[in-house]
């Protein structure tokens, strides 16, 4: 039986088209850090490299003869972002920016059942596969994001904006202070694949209780 978390987890990825509350625990997921316009070949090397190391972390322990306790096969989870603009870009934001200013942190969550060795092991097996000079970039982390508002967005990435003004009437209402600029977004539709207008996306801001 394969773990789907489309199915087991529809808190976490499947929100509705209406800002919620929720509380994310800590899980884990390897990361990696760039700058630059996601519409570029170099964005896309940096989500290729991801991919190749769940892919690499799933196959194996598919394929082992002593799996890790508590393991099941599972259906690897959806790219994730966290967005922020370079310091410069903040220092003359005006409204607007240019997407060669964005800052980002992708990311691919893993297991739960999968340790930090394990993903060394696959690293390292990755790096004489598959070479790639941003394999050394990528991080094993334990990210907990805690209290959040989520929605799920559905359109261009570029009308976001739209969908972050509901979110914060939403926090605004129910005494939520937003924490940071940066936002996460996570991928449930592949740009490649599914039309502009029917891409799907969920975006969650960082919140507090007013105290």
């Amino acid at each position: 039986m394969k773990y789907e978390w489309r199915k087991s987890e529809k808190n976490l990825y499947l929100p509705k088209a209406k800002p919620e509350k929720l509380k994310v625990p800590a899980l884990k997921f390897i990361t990696i850090a760039g700058e630059g316009n996601p519409n570029s070949s170099q964005f896309a090397e940096f989500i290729a490299v991801l991919y190749s190391l769940s892919y690499a972390i799933k196959m194996t322990l598919k394929k082992s003869k002593n799996p890790p306790e508590g393991y099941l096969d599972y259906t690897v989870y959806p790219l994730e972002g966290i967005w922020d603009i370079n310091e410069e870009a903040k220092e003359n934001f005006n409204g607007s920016f240019n997407k060669d200013d964005l800052v980002f942190t992708l990311m691919i969550r893993q297991p739960d059942f999968v340790t930090e060795a394990f993903y060394r092991e696959m690293h390292a097996l990755t790096h004489r596969k598959k070479p790639h000079e941003l394999l050394d970039k990528v991080k094993f982390e334990t990210i907990e994001e805690g209290l959040c508002v989520q929605m799920l967005h559905i359109g261009s990435y570029d009308k976001e904006d739209e969908t972050f003004s509901v979110m914060e009437a939403y926090a605004r209402e129910n005494d939520l202070i937003r924490l940071t600029k940066t936002h996460r977004e996570i991928y449930l539709s592949d740009f490649r694949k599914v039309p502009e207008d029917k891409l799907k996306t969920v975006l969650r801001l960082n919140v507090k209780q007013k105290s």
